[in-house]
């Protein structure tokens, strides 16, 4: 018995839309995950990030361990009542971040041993420790097992080391989460680009057994096209009764590709990134409201998305703290993108219960694509 029932409500060919129960509320799918990488989404209170309709949010186990500490986030009450977020929560289990941003002194069967890149301490991350600080220091509802995620390119022998010791870690950190009410425990489905490796990591995730499969090692370098080309695959080969998460992605392209074959949750910086640098998408594609072309445009960003950060500033205004690098314009800019990425999500989920995802998805292209792809 699953401590989290997922209700699939309707399916257009791959895709597929439902509900993914929590005690702490309903997560529908598709879902976007805005990223609270330091117990903040950056730039927006959460207030802000609700208003935009977003059911969960994700947290980062490795920033999280290095401040405030995990120790100490539960004699704080935990990350949800730390940041003041009553909604579900999901933690990635810190390995991404450790491989990507620390000084790793060594990679072992037993754990991963690296330097913080805040000050340079030294720590041991184990697939038991990780569990502990996500499900009883943070006290998250949806816990990730602790992986090995392979930097690409990769040879197949190299992937094949990094799926075989994630899928170890994955029972060592199943054996660790035990059996919960209230939480959750997603598998990691890896193999880099090789769909004989993925479907030997999804059977190995799959004989141990998870609450929901992630689908991990992608977005990281491999390009829009190798990406969907693994997704052809990969979803497939995940129980279709359980989420299926994508892990990082990523562009709204990357979503609606990604949905269309058989996806249903997505976390990203890049809304709030891009946010504080100038960049907001629209219904219509991409802008960049550094560009002198906006100086003096007083349409609003975008009237469809429902933020009044869309709705009641003009572009010229938006151009303008850009460019006199205010900080209201990093808050409106983020509140906007991560308001478009919600109404995304919500648009495919009314295509898909309406029958018209085929169709959503060529007008997407046409409108969103054809203008720059992002």
């Amino acid at each position: 018995m699953m401590p989290f029932p997922f209700d699939i409500s309707a399916t257009d060919g791959r895709a597929r839309t439902g509900v993914l129960r929590t005690p702490r509320g309903d997560i529908r799918t598709p879902a976007f995950m805005p990223v609270g990488t330091a117990a903040t989404v950056k730039a927006l209170t959460v207030g802000q990030v609700e208003h935009t309709g977003a059911d969960i949010l994700l947290g980062n186990t490795y920033h999280l361990m290095l401040r405030p500490g995990p120790e100490r986030m539960e004699r704080l009450g935990g990350l949800h009542r730390f940041m003041r977020w009553d909604k579900p929560i999901l933690t990635d289990s810190g390995g991404f971040q450790v491989m990507s941003l620390s000084g790793i002194s060594k990679l072992t069967e037993e754990a991963v041993t690296f330097s913080s890149h805040v000050d340079g301490s030294r720590h041991v991350l184990t697939p038991e420790r990780s569990i502990e600080i996500q499900a009883d220091r943070l006290g998250s509802d949806i816990v990730m097992q602790l992986d090995e995620c392979v930097a690409w390119p990769a040879e197949e022998g190299r992937a094949r080391e990094g799926m075989e010791l994630s899928a170890r870690w994955a029972k060592r950190s199943k054996d660790a989460f035990g059996t919960r009410d209230a939480q959750a425990l997603f598998g990691i489905q890896q193999g880099s680009t090789f769909e004989n490796l993925r479907r030997e990591s999804s059977e190995r995730l799959q004989e141990i057994g998870f609450d929901g499969y992630a689908i991990g090692g992608l977005a990281v370098g491999e390009g829009h096209e190798a990406m969907c080309e693994v997704l052809d695959y990969a979803p497939a080969m995940l129980p279709h009764d359980r989420p299926r998460y994508l892990m990082g992605v990523g562009k709204p392209v990357d979503l609606v590709e990604a949905v269309w074959r058989g996806v249903d949750m997505f976390d990203c910086v890049l809304p709030t990134r891009a946010g504080r640098h100038g960049q907001a998408w629209t219904w219509a594609g991409p802008i960049n409201l550094k560009n002198a072309r906006f100086a003096e445009d007083q349409d609003p960003l975008d009237p469809e998305v429902p933020c009044p950060a869309s709705q009641d500033y003009s572009k010229a205004y938006l151009h303008h703290l850009v460019r006199t690098d205010e900080i209201l314009g990093k808050v409106l800019l983020s509140w906007h993108n991560i308001a478009f990425f919600q109404a995304l999500t919500a648009a495919m989920r009314a295509a898909i219960a309406e029958g018209r995802f085929d169709a959503f998805r060529r007008d997407f292209h046409a409108r969103h694509v054809s203008n720059g792809r992002g």
